[in-house]
């Protein structure tokens, strides 16, 4: 965490990855009989949510798009398979992807990088899942830069764990920070991840785990078991309550 901004938002340090064995299942079609509709509907299965469907970020995707150019109505069909309140980054993910099918389904002919603008004003780690590729991240999440990542051996395997009942809030985790984390020099993130991963545990640092572990022993509890499982660099996942493990294959 690098410190909090007059707007209110955090401006962050972090690493962004995908993980292509996590997804929610997202359909998207034309409504019929658009012309006496004025809002797009939702239908939502899978893991239940605890928001209306009207306040999803899909729903938020395509009032963007169509207060900008107009677009008909759609009907959207979510299945949920990707926790929220875990860190995983599902309903950004959800609502990235919504921009991209409605981008291309009405021809509107934006770039990912125009692409990415519009992301941001959905959330802030939303515009990541444009391009869906590792990326090192500034500002609130927004700024992005490619990485070059050592992940991609098959030496190596990630592990997503979370402990059974827990759920964080973002509002939870971040309210918790520590401001006496902001503005701490620590090694530069993009040189980090091109070292061994047996190096990362002394380096690379996750400072919700500082406001959210007191909270939610538990979490902690399923990061040391991680490491005793023999994973090489074990941390929460974001904002939790997710953790990640890399073990040797």
């Amino acid at each position: 965490m690098v410190g909090k901004r007059p707007d209110g938002y955090h401006n962050l340090e972090t690493i962004f990855l995908p993980v292509k064995d996590l997804r929610d299942e997202l359909e998207i079609t034309k409504a019929e009989n658009c012309k006496w509709k004025t809002e797009s509907e939702m239908e939502q299965d899978g893991i239940a949510l605890d928001n209306a469907p009207e306040d999803n970020l899909c729903i938020k995707a395509w009032k963007l798009l169509h207060e900008e150019f107009g677009i008909p109505t759609v009907n959207i069909r979510l299945k949920k398979n990707i926790p929220f309140g875990a860190g995983l980054g599902g309903g950004s993910s959800d609502a990235a992807f919504t921009l991209k099918m409605l981008n291309e389904m009405f021809a509107l002919r934006l770039t990912d990088s125009q692409l990415e603008q519009r992301a941001a004003r959905l959330g802030a780690d939303c515009a990541f899942f444009i391009k869906n590729q590792p990326a090192y991240a500034t500002g609130i999440g927004d700024k992005l830069e490619p990485i070059e990542w050592n992940m991609k051996s098959e030496k190596w395997k990630v592990i997503i764990e979370i402990p059974e009942g827990e759920h964080v809030s973002t509002k939870e985790a971040y309210g918790g920070l520590k401001r006496d984390l902001f503005g701490t020099v620590r090694p530069n993130l993009r040189e980090v991840v091109k070292r061994p991963i047996e190096e990362w545990r002394s380096l690379i640092v996750n400072d919700f785990e500082a406001s959210v572990f007191p909270a939610h022993p538990a979490i902690a509890a399923l990061k040391e078991e991680m490491y005793r499982r023999d994973a090489l660099y074990a941390s929460m996942t974001g904002s939790g309550a997710a953790v990640f493990g890399i073990f040797p294959r």
